[in-house]
């Protein structure tokens, strides 16, 4: 019955559309499904961060294309509000932090459209990536893991993720029957910097052997962040206090609380599915609720009042998830998954009442044919298909209503011989935009359509028996999103007048990456260095023009060129007693030029970390130094940021000994006060990122 089911529900859609969780190669088994550890290493391949949500049984994309994993100890220790946070110390990651609760992930520079985020390999179908104000309707407190994918397999996802793709995996459709009446998780979270507290947990239930039952909720509330030194930078606040305007002057002084900070979010879940050996088939409908306020960025013009605006989120969505192992030839298993959202914001004025909302609903599935291995050979092919619907009301409306649907079809193939494997990707895109007539903006009816065909190409070899070297070429096209069209108005979030242009072309992209990959006893090696020489880049630059009291920036298209690397590794120190003394390093660095004109804005600076830890069983230490250098490649209309240094320890404990599924972790981040601003930030000069933070984290599953 359960084939029969998923099978009727792919013919009913008539579109393909993709599997499950997230990329990787082709596939002989659901490793999502069978592992039971999220944090399951293959000790036969040089990497030892497998993706075990994938689409392959092979490694040979891991090491292509320099994917990570966060989970169980590691994403306990990391977990912030936001995604964008919880993500800021993996390689090549950085965040927009926009205030402590609106951080989307930069990867190697990008963001937004060129950065999807992902629940199980459907979009967050919100509009996280219209401003960095809007915050990504993700919840950490609910990941199983999370998983930053780049190389081949992303364009499984998209053809425009550049940088890469972030997928969050969680158990809201259960993937396995519990072996125990009550299967609960639950973890509690307090943070000193922003009088964090937050909770959540999770319970599955087996009903009639193959069905299983899901429930989940969590709470999050927080006051206003407190950072390490001055809010404002000490440019603005020499300007400041040389104001004869005693309201101009006030921000001078701010300091140790970052106003207009605070938040509370509130989301539960419910699902179910059918279980057996052969597969799975179930939903969850889901309710998400956040109000959040966002940095006040201080005015120096005593005529432009400085607005603390919060915004007030709601998504209510809707997933299904199917995977099941036919016996059809040439194809061994055959996933679904499906989602459909209904999104909205206010974002409400210091009077208290609402001045913009923003409206979204989207509809977005895939599916996914894997195929049986043949010898050597094994690959996936798929599609699938997004349906979005944006409406903007009220005074600072700077879009038109829009619609845009995408249809893509994809696969990707994989050789194995041994020393060498290779692997090759190719998606096909079509994009169609439409904005109404909008007389309040001042656009006519507009209908823009783009086919995108990207493709990539890698092999690795084995240099030695843990040891591989990779190399990657990708040719990518990317259509223009609807802001980079369609915008004509005030954009409080960003304090922008944004102009677009319904003229662009497609933006094309050549990439070509290397990879060094290993690990053994006690011992492991990641690093990558890439170029990506882009045509036709789209980005937006100030024109000079002052419009409803903010700056004008106009939408461009030219040639642009990135290059960059990262590297991470691990060993072994000293056995000590039970105790395994590791050293780890990670370094990371971006350069990016719009050619003929100067650097990119908002590129992440040089960054190199290193940890010290002692592990056992039941106890873990930890101590790690971070160093962000001074950023000063900057445009014309952004200020140089300077370097800065964190410290941070923790300590995770299982009281109950090694076996047990309960943990405290004692973690204190930024011991030494400092005051930190990220390049990557809008708000970087007005918003420093937090001070001292003491948490404690206790976790539970029964």
């Amino acid at each position: 019955m359960l084939r029969s089911l998923l099978l009727a529900t792919a013919t009913f859609i008539a579109l393909p559309a993709h599997a499950e969780e997230t990329p990787s190669s082709p596939v002989t088994s659901d490793t999502s499904a069978d592992a039971p550890d999220p944090d399951a290493q293959d000790h036969d391949q040089p990497n030892q961060e497998i993706v075990v949500t994938g689409t392959r049984a092979r490694a040979t994309a891991d090491v292509l294309g320099g994917t990570a994993i966060l989970a169980a100890e590691e994403l306990t220790r990391e977990m912030r509000p936001t995604i964008g946070e919880t993500l800021a110390s993996q390689p090549g990651v950085s965040a927009t932090s926009f205030g402590p609760n609106a951080s989307r992930p930069v990867l190697r520079g990008f963001t937004g459209d060129r950065a999807r985020l992902l629940i199980d390999g459907i979009g967050s179908i919100d509009v996280s990536n219209t401003s960095a104000d809007h915050a990504a309707i993700i919840n950490p407190l609910t990941a199983d893991r999370i998983e930053v994918l780049r190389g081949p397999s992303a364009l499984l996802f998209s053809p425009s993720s550049i940088g890469g793709v972030v997928n969050v995996i969680d158990s809201r459709i259960p993937r396995r029957v519990p072996e125990s009446p009550l299967h609960a998780d639950g973890i509690a979270t307090y943070g000193s910097a922003s009088d964090e507290r937050s909770a959540s947990g999770a319970v599955d239930v087996p009903v009639a052997g193959k069905l299983v039952v899901h429930a989940d909720g969590s709470y999050t509330k927080t006051g206003d962040m407190r950072s390490g030194g001055y809010v404002l930078t000490p440019e603005l606040r020499a300007q400041a206090a040389a104001s004869a305007d005693p309201d101009i002057q006030a921000p001078a002084g701010l300091k140790g609380e970052v106003p207009n900070t605070a938040a509370r979010t509130w989301d539960i879940a419910a699902g179910a599915a059918i279980v057996d050996d052969r597969g799975s088939l179930g939903f969850s409908v889901s309710r998400y609720d956040s109000l959040y306020g966002v940095p006040i960025r201080y005015s120096l013009d005593p005529a432009i009042e400085a607005e603390a605006v919060r915004l007030h989120a709601k998504q209510t969505r809707f997933d299904v998830r199917g995977d099941i192992t036919t016996e059809t030839a040439g194809i061994h298993q055959i996933r679904l998954r499906l989602a459909a959202a209904d999104y909205q914001h206010s974002e409400i004025e210091n009077t208290g009442e609402v001045g913009t909302t923003f409206y979204s609903q989207g509809l977005e599935g895939r599916l996914e044919l894997v195929q049986e291995t043949h010898g050597e050979w094994e690959g996936v092919t798929g599609g699938q298909f997004s349906t979005r619907n944006t409406r903007i009301v009220g005074e600072e409306k700077f879009l038109p209503r829009t619609e845009s649907s995408q249809v893509g079809l994809f696969t990707l193939q994989s050789l194995d011989f041994g020393a060498l494997k290779a692997e090759a990707a190719l998606r096909y895109e079509h994009n169609s935009l439409r904005a109404q007539a909008d007389a309040d903006i001042g656009n006519p009816l507009l209908d823009r359509s783009f086919d995108s065909l990207s493709a990539s190409l890698g092999a690795s070899y084995a240099l030695a028996s843990h040891l591989r070297l990779g190399i990657n070429v990708s040719r990518s096209e990317r259509a223009p999103t609807q802001e980079e069209l369609f915008a004509n108005g005030p954009h409080a979030g960003t304090q922008a007048f944004e102009i677009g242009n319904p003229d662009f072309t497609t933006e094309k992209a050549w990439g070509i990456e290397g990879t060094l990959k290993g690990s053994g006893d006690g011992w492991s090696l990641s690093a990558a260095a890439y170029y990506n020489w882009f045509k036709d880049y789209i980005y937006d630059a100030p024109t000079g023009a002052i419009e409803d009291d903010l700056p004008v920036f106009q939408y461009n298209q030219a040639d642009a060129r990135y290059y960059g690397f990262e590297v991470e590794g691990s060993a072994r120190l000293a056995q000590l007693g039970n105790f395994a003394i590791n050293a780890d390093a990670l370094a990371d660095y971006v350069h990016a030029d719009i050619v003929d004109q100067g650097p990119v804005p908002r590129i992440p600076p040089l960054r190199m970390m290193g940890g010290l830890e002692a592990q056992s069983d039941a106890l873990t230490g930890r101590v790690e130094v971070e160093h962000s250098f001074e950023q000063d490649r900057v445009t014309d209309f952004e200020t140089p940021t300077s370097g800065f240094t964190l410290v941070n320890a923790s300590v995770s404990w299982k009281p109950f000994g090694a076996g047990s599924n309960t943990s405290l972790m004692l973690s204190a981040n930024n011991i030494f006060d400092v005051e930190a601003r990220r390049h990557t930030s809008v708000l970087k000069d007005y918003a420093p990122l937090a001070g001292r933070d003491l948490r404690a984290t206790l976790r539970v599953q029964l």
